[in-house]
């Protein structure tokens, strides 16, 4: 009996074509999760939720344009509009998140994606980008939307407009800091676990949870606690801090801070920080085994 080994050609072919890189899998990984967020190239079911969401938060944004149009009369800021659609964004990140995270743990396609070349780091940057990206066009769109229905029914022509514009921005800006918390918070919860569900529940009750505490320290006979009462939630943080930047001594969401605005602003940015280095860690962790 020989020992010769047979090789058999079964067609498969090396691949001759253009090797782009990391650059190239950090972008289409960014496109896969941007596109995940509302649905595409997924189930109709998986659309209903995200689109539902989209839908309620256009259609606010309508009514508010129409009621600016023919009354004159503003009933949300661009800010305002933000902490008024807050529950909303929590439920659209505790959806999207574990779709970004724990999908990729449960189905054990994270050594593909580690295998090379991409790294830790850019995964956590492509997902971290998508998400902040589909929160702030969920906030951001609703906002041109007033916008426009401002714009044209102004009465003082290009300056009206202008001064409009002025108003959009900070309203952008404020859309783009819940996108860039809700989503660090989102995705560090979601890394945790490949079960959808857990990850869901486990961002949900992030926000639940720390909400009565802002209520427990905002009754405390302290001002310094009533004051920073809002740092104990990520929701009455990121009002603090739009109260802060806009300067209005009291906003819709009845914080108090005093003089303690500087400090919800320190708060946000190491709370992000954090998420993300913490995030980072597990998948550097993860990409080592």
């Amino acid at each position: 009996m020989s020992d010769t080994g047979v090789i058999h050609d079964i067609g498969y072919q090396r691949y001759d074509g253009p090797r782009l890189g990391r650059s190239a899998a950090v972008l289409a990984l960014y496109v896969h999760g941007l596109r995940a967020s509302f649905g595409f190239g997924r189930s109709a079911k998986a659309k209903i939720f995200p689109w539902m969401v989209a839908g309620i938060m256009l259609l606010v944004a309508v009514i508010l344009a129409a009621v600016r149009s023919q009354t004159g009369q503003t009933i949300f800021t661009y800010v305002q509009f933000d902490d008024q659609m807050a529950w909303l964004i929590i439920f659209f990140v505790a959806i999207l998140g574990p779709e970004l995270m724990s999908r990729d743990i449960g189905s054990n396609t994270l050594p593909l994606y580690f295998s090379r070349p991409l790294r830790a780091a850019d995964y956590v940057a492509a997902k971290f980008a998508a998400m902040v990206t589909a929160v702030w066009l969920l906030l951001g769109v609703p906002q041109l939307i007033m916008f426009l229905g401002a714009a044209f029914t102004t009465d003082d022509g290009a300056k009206g407009v202008w001064n409009e514009f002025l108003d959009l921005a900070p309203g952008w800006g404020y859309s783009l800091l819940w996108a860039l918390l809700f989503s660090s918070i989102g995705l560090l919860v979601a890394s945790l676990t490949g079960k959808r569900a857990f990850a869901a529940g486990g961002i949900v009750a992030i926000f639940l949870l720390t909400t009565p505490v802002v209520v427990v320290l905002s009754v405390l006979p302290s001002s310094a606690a009533n004051h920073m009462a809002g740092l104990a939630s990520p929701m009455s943080l990121i009002a603090g801090v739009g109260q802060w930047l806009s300067n209005e001594p009291e906003t819709m969401s009845g914080l108090d801070l005093g003089r303690f605005g500087p400090i919800y602003g320190i708060e946000a940015v190491c709370l992000i920080a954090a998420c993300l280095l913490l995030l980072l860690a597990r998948y550097r962790k993860v990409a080592a085994l």
